[in-house]
């Protein structure tokens, strides 16, 4: 069975797990925009608790743009804002060092849409992670995709913390003893936590 799934800016653990499960993986490229959504935003953990980093985008947030074609606005420094509060909150975490250097170049380079920046950090982390996968991109949309296609779209989401297709597991996060464990924060938080330990963590949210 293959999946199809949408893009989402460092998306979580149970994002991941679906890319290990499918080999063959779906990218929707061709589905309007929808706001309040892992697709231009993402969930890290701070001193403070919960931060939610968003890609600011042009024209506000147009539900009837293709996603291939919505833009980021670029007036503000958005991504240095975003990696001075990723460095901030997992400066200190385990493997931070280890995996900044290979981070830190996609904050530095200008995008202009929406996918492409998706598309290049979830490549960067399957390329960390070594996940095999072979990525194929949507020519249509369509409402009920082919019967070997497993339709993943819309189900990871800020909406849907208790999905109950995947299992939530804990492990140990850098301000577990001030917040308890948050769940469905974005991969960044595990990949910082827990180094190259992360995947075993994945392998166990597969339902």
């Amino acid at each position: 069975m293959s999946a199809l799934i949408e893009l989402q800016y460092f998306p979580p653990v149970t994002y991941f797990s679906i890319l290990l499960k499918h080999k063959n993986v779906w990218i929707e490229q061709l589905e309007n925009y929808q706001k309040g959504s892992y697709r231009n935003r993402c969930h890290i953990a701070t001193a403070n608790g919960l931060l939610r980093l968003s890609v600011p985008l042009e024209k506000g947030k147009n539900n009837q743009t293709t996603i291939k074609d919505v833009k980021i606005h670029n007036d503000t420094n958005w991504q240095t804002q975003h990696w001075r509060a990723i460095k901030s909150a997992y400066g200190n975490a385990p493997y931070f060092e280890y995996y900044a250097d290979e981070l830190l170049p996609f904050f530095e380079k200008k995008y202009d849409y929406l996918f492409d920046w998706n598309l290049d950090l979830l490549m960067c982390v399957m390329e960390l992670f070594m996940m095999p996968n072979t990525l194929q991109f949507t020519a249509e949309y369509q409402v009920n995709p082919d019967k070997n296609i497993t339709d993943f779209r819309d189900i990871i989401s800020p909406k849907k913390a208790n999905n109950e297709r995947f299992k939530q597991i804990p492990y140990t996060q850098l301000f577990t003893e001030k917040h308890g464990f948050i769940p469905e924060l974005s991969i960044l938080d595990i990949l910082f936590c827990k180094g190259p330990e992360a995947i075993l963590v994945i392998h166990k949210s597969i339902v």
